[in-house]
C-alpha cells in the first residue's frame, strides 16, 4: 500500500496532512509513504526530515498521485489534481462538499473513495479524529492574539505611577472549541471576558475559565451531541436585540458561530458596530462562511467608524507547524479504521467510517452531497 502526500496548492495554505513524526504510524501498518518535494516546508518540515523518518520524496505530483492507494491532504483536490488520481484511490481531506462540487465530479469519474474530515461525527470515540476541533483550538488562540495586537489598549489592568489603566473588556460569541480557547487565551492576557452561547450547558465551561456567562432570556438551543442546533431567523433577531448593549460596551468582540456547509448566522449587526467605541476590534472567525458580523469582508481588515473588523480566513494555516501536528494525528487516527490485515478495507458498518464517507468507489454515499449534485445538474 502506498500513501501519498501532495503539496498543498490552494493559496495561503501552509499546513500539511502528514508530519515526519507521524510517518511511523503508517509504516507500522504496511504503508510505503511518499511525499511531494516541498510539501512540509511551509509548516517547518524539510524534505530531509521526511527522508530521515523513512518517507520517499518525489518531485512530480503526477507520478505521486498515479501510484497512490491512499492520498491524504488538507484542502480538497482541485479539478486538475483530481484528474491525476488513479482509479479506485482513497482520499482523506477536508472536502467541504458543498463548496467543491466541480472537483467532486472528477473524483466520481475516477471511482475514488472519499472521506471528509469535516464530516467525522462528534462522538466520544471519534474525539482523536476530530480535525474540526483540533483546528478550532488553533483558531481561537490566534483570534485572541490578533485582537490583542490590534486593540490600541492593554489587555491586562496596569497600576502605574501615572494611575490605573483598566483591563480590556472582551466578548466571545460562541463557546465551542474555538470560543473556549479564545476565552482562555484572553484571560491569560489579563482581559475581563464575557461570553455567550445559545446552549445553556456552555455556562459551566465558560465560568470554569474565569469568564462571565451572558444570560439572555431566550430558549436554549441545545442540539445533538451537546452542540448548538441551527437557529431560526426569529430566534436570531431576538438574540441580536438582547445582545446589542453587551456588544456595544466591549473593546473586543470575537465571533465563532459557524455551521459547516451553511451560511454563518449574523450575530453582530451594522447598528451594533456603529455603537461600539472607536478603536474597538471585531475578529470574525466565521468570515469564510459569510461572517457573524454583518459588515465582515472575508480575508480583509475593514475600518468602520474607527472599529476594525477582521474577516480572518484559514486561521489554522497561520500557525502551520502545530496545526499540522494536530491534524496529522487526527488523520492517522482515522486511517487506523481503514486498515485490516495489511490492506485498505474500511468497515462501513462503523459509524465513524460511514458518516465521514462522501464517495464510495465513486458512488455518492453522503445524502446531502447527493442532493447538491442533483440540484446543480438540474
Amino acid at each position: 500500500m502506498r500513501v501519498a502526500v501532495p503539496t498543498e496548492i490552494r493559496a495561503g495554505e501552509r499546513r500539511v496532512a502528514l508530519v515526519p513524526d507521524a510517518i511511523a504510524r503508517y509504516t507500522a501498518k504496511g504503508f510505503d509513504v511518499t511525499v511531494q518535494a516541498g510539501a512540509g516546508e511551509p509548516a517547518g518540515h524539510s524534505d530531509e526530515d521526511y527522508r530521515a523518518k523513512g518517507a520517499t520524496v518525489v518531485g512530480d505530483v503526477g507520478s505521486l498521485l498515479a501510484q497512490a492507494d491512499l492520498v491524504i491532504k488538507v484542502q480538497p483536490p482541485t479539478a486538475a489534481e483530481g484528474a491525476l488520481f488513479a482509479e479506485n484511490t482513497t482520499l482523506v481531506s477536508f472536502l467541504q462538499p458543498a463548496a467543491n462540487l466541480a472537483g467532486l465530479r472528477g473524483l466520481i469519474d475516477k471511482k475514488v473513495t472519499v472521506f471528509s474530515l469535516d464530516l467525522v461525527p462528534r462522538i466520544s470515540r471519534a474525539q482523536g479524529m476530530d480535525a474540526l476541533s483540533s483546528q478550532a483550538t488553533v483558531s481561537g488562540y490566534r483570534a485572541a492574539l490578533l485582537a490583542a495586537q490590534k486593540l490600541p489598549k492593554f489587555f491586562p489592568m496596569f497600576m502605574t505611577a501615572a494611575g490605573t489603566v483598566p483591563p480590556a473588556k472582551v466578548l466571545v460569541l460562541g463557546a465551542g472549541v474555538a470560543g473556549l480557547q479564545a476565552i482562555a487565551t484572553c484571560r491569560r492576557l489579563g482581559a475581563v471576558v464575557r461570553a455567550y452561547d445559545v446552549r445553556a450547558a456552555a455556562k459551566e465551561e465558560v465560568e470554569s475559565l474565569g469568564a462571565t456567562f451572558v444570560e439572555l432570556e431566550l430558549e436554549t438551543q441545545e442540539g445533538a451531541g451537546g452542540y448548538a442546533r441551527e437557529q431560526s431567523e426569529q430566534f436570531l433577531a431576538a438574540q441580536r436585540e438582547l445582545i446589542g448593549a453587551t456588544v456595544a460596551s466591549s473593546d473586543v468582540v470575537i465571533t465563532t458561530a459557524a455551521v459547516p456547509g451553511r451560511k454563518a448566522p449574523v450575530l453582530v449587526t451594522a447598528d451594533m458596530v456603529e455603537r461600539m467605541t472607536a478603536g474597538s476590534v471585531i475578529v470574525d472567525l466565521a468570515a469564510e462562511s459569510g461572517g457573524n458580523c454583518e459588515l465582515t469582508r472575508p480575508g480583509e481588515e475593514t475600518d468602520v467608524g474607527g472599529v476594525v473588523i477582521h474577516g480572518v480566513t484559514n486561521v489554522p494555516s497561520t500557525m502551520a507547524n502545530h496545526a499540522s501536528l494536530l491534524l496529522a494525528r487526527n488523520v492517522a487516527n482515522l486511517v487506523d479504521l481503514f486498515v485490516s490485515e495489511g490492506a485498505l478495507a474500511p468497515d462501513f458498518d462503523d459509524e465513524i467510517v460511514r458518516d465521514s464517507c462522501v464517495l464510495r468507489d465513486g458512488e455518492v454515499a453522503h445524502e446531502p452531497t447527493r442532493r447538491l449534485l442533483e440540484e446543480a445538474s438540474a
